[in-house]
């Protein structure tokens, strides 16, 4: 069977399930007609990002998502759409994402081809109102971190890599104004929506996110930034982006488009998140008009950085179970004078530490995803989340690589990769936005 063929049964199978009430039933009809019409699309399309313009659609008012309604318990069983997304993006992961890791952490890069395909998901979908094409009608906030924990479970630096768009637009939708809106969300619910992302980090000494080197001033009907950023997740090849600064004493953040005069980018090699394709951003005069201030005033920037600690926490999880996955069949496949090195105590009580630590960084998580879901504050219960998942994520990759002895220090098991990955959650600030 050639891919012609296999890609004739799936848009088959797509169409068959659009039109079935089973789709009406789970509310998702109109994400598998997207997919549906994207697939049979995409072996003629040939799209220039870099040549994108951002055009404002028609006024539709300023769009807010709906918080999701609740008893207000906390309830970790996933509904039938959750579920269902979860076994698309597990086999993603595993099937798609994991094979291509290695060689992406090798070469720096995400492959453009793996970008693409990840876009035939339609995540970015689920973060823009219906109103401006997209399928989210109320706050999806759980189901985005669930997504971001499933494709972490197949590598943490390409998840970063592959949601950084979809974070910029639920930013937008958060917090945009009704002509941020028109002007650029569209463009996320296109077949090829936008590379997009968030810059924060600064090159500071124990880094700060409320207290910003970049700064931004008022120069008659603009704005003029001027500062350095670190670790921009895939921001050379970024066509827009949030970039935080600090304006009269406050910090706030900016939309700026790709190829804004002043914006300048430099490798950046990191330790870990390679494939990320992190770099240093330059900002020399960067003149901005008066409507780039995002929200016009309406920024709640520290919810803004929760919402970014949200999703690191979701992604340190993912990769975290993934070590913990990894390390179990070998600890009890591993023989050590006669038995299996399981049997002894020492190695099963720190896989058995894994496993609890794996589940409370989850439990955590999720509960801080739910509050923030339901609109309710979760600044606390964010800040405590991040402390334990940036001291247990490293302390599980450090112990993956012990476990591992020799093979945990090799680029043959993926071990080291991730336990070098695992060590940005610690100091990543903004980047990513739930």
């Amino acid at each position: 069977m050639n891919a012609g063929d296999i890609q004739g049964l799936g848009l088959s199978a797509l169409s068959r399930f659009a039109q079935s009430s089973i789709a009406d039933t789970l509310k998702l009809r109109k994400p598998v007609e997207k997919l549906l019409y994207r697939s049979s699309k995409a072996g003629f399309q040939l799209a220039s990002a870099s040549a994108r313009l951002f055009k404002p659609s028609a006024g539709k008012g300023k769009q807010r998502l709906s918080h999701s309604s609740n008893n207000g318990l906390f309830d970790l069983s996933l509904n039938d759409e959750q579920q269902m997304m979860r076994d698309s993006l597990q086999r993603f992961a595993t099937d798609t994402v994991r094979p291509q890791a290695h060689d992406a952490d090798a070469a720096a890069r995400c492959p453009e081809a793996l970008r693409l395909q990840a876009q035939e998901l339609g995540l970015a979908l689920y973060a823009v109102p219906e109103a401006l094409g997209g399928v989210a009608s109320e706050s999806s906030v759980v189901t985005q971190l669930l997504a971001a924990e499933d494709l972490a479970h197949g590598d943490f630096s390409l998840a970063a890599a592959l949601l950084a768009p979809m974070s910029v637009a639920n930013a937008l939708t958060r917090w945009g104004s009704e002509r941020q809106q028109a002007a650029y969300l569209p463009a996320f619910a296109e077949d090829t929506p936008p590379l997009a992302t968030i810059a924060v980090t600064e090159p500071t000494v124990l880094f700060d996110p409320s207290r910003l080197s970049t700064k931004a001033r008022h120069d008659k009907s603009s704005f003029v930034l001027n500062g350095e950023k670190s670790l921009v997740i895939g921001g050379a090849n970024a066509e827009l982006l949030l970039i935080a600064a600090e304006l009269d004493g406050q910090p706030q953040v900016f939309i700026v488009p790709a190829g804004t005069e002043g914006l300048r980018f430099q490798e950046d090699p990191a330790m870990g998140m390679k494939a990320a394709e992190t770099v240093k951003l330059q900002l020399d005069n960067v003149v901005l008009p008066t409507d780039a201030l995002l929200g016009e005033g309406e920024l709640d920037y520290q919810a803004f950085i929760d919402f970014g600690y949200l999703a690191w926490c979701a992604l340190a999880t993912g990769t975290a179970q993934a070590v913990l996955d990894y390390v179990v069949p070998y600890v009890n496949e591993r023989e050590a004078f006669g038995e299996p090195i399981s049997h002894r105590q020492g190695v099963a009580f720190m896989v058995s530490d894994m496993a609890i630590e794996v589940e409370a960084m989850r439990i955590m998580t999720w509960r801080a995803g739910a509050l923030a879901e339901a609109g309710k504050p979760f600044h606390r219960e964010i800040y405590l989340a991040r402390l334990l998942c940036a001291e247990k994520a490293m302390q599980i990759g450090t112990n993956g690589v012990q476990l591992l002895g020799g093979h945990g220090f090799t680029k043959e098991h993926p071990v080291e990769r991730w336990y070098r990955d695992l060590r940005a959650v610690a100091i990543a600030h903004g980047g990513l936005h739930l």
